[in-house]
């Protein structure tokens, strides 16, 4: 069971990680969302948000072999995923690309919520990391 954890955590880490190529600037974050990104300003910000998915995609995969991360690797996912399920919905009218990325996230909060399943099981039946 403590695999199904692990396997959650990386395919987490795998969709937290495809945005970290928005670094690379405003070409590649226009492909990225399907939004022109001309303006310096939002070039920043969307840079800036994928080194933040870069990082968080970074601790997932170490939590999916560090069993004293996976609870904070958890609370961020929920946190990371959620947030951005709840916006998404509330504002609506998105683009195809920024669906796919809803869709993409759907995947993540299934993943989430099986691994932390998974999780809370290990823990209540002491199997701990050894197991």
């Amino acid at each position: 069971m403590r695999y199904v954890v692990s396997a959650m955590l990386l395919v987490v880490a795998v969709i937290h990680l495809m945005p970290l190529s928005g670094v690379l600037g405003s070409e590649q974050l226009a492909r990225l969302y399907g939004v022109p990104v001309s303006e310096p300003n939002l070039t920043i910000l969307l840079r800036h948000r994928a080194v933040l998915f870069g990082f968080l995609g970074a601790l997932f995969a170490v939590a999916a072999f560090v069993p004293s991360l996976q609870q904070v690797a958890f609370v961020a996912g929920f946190v990371s995923v959620g947030s951005f399920l709840v916006i998404a919905r509330l504002e609506g009218g998105y683009n195809a690309e920024v669906a796919r990325v809803f869709n993409a996230d759907l995947v993540a909060a299934l993943c989430l919520v099986v691994g932390a399943a998974a999780y809370v099981y290990v823990r209540r039946a002491g199997l701990g990391n050894g197991s």
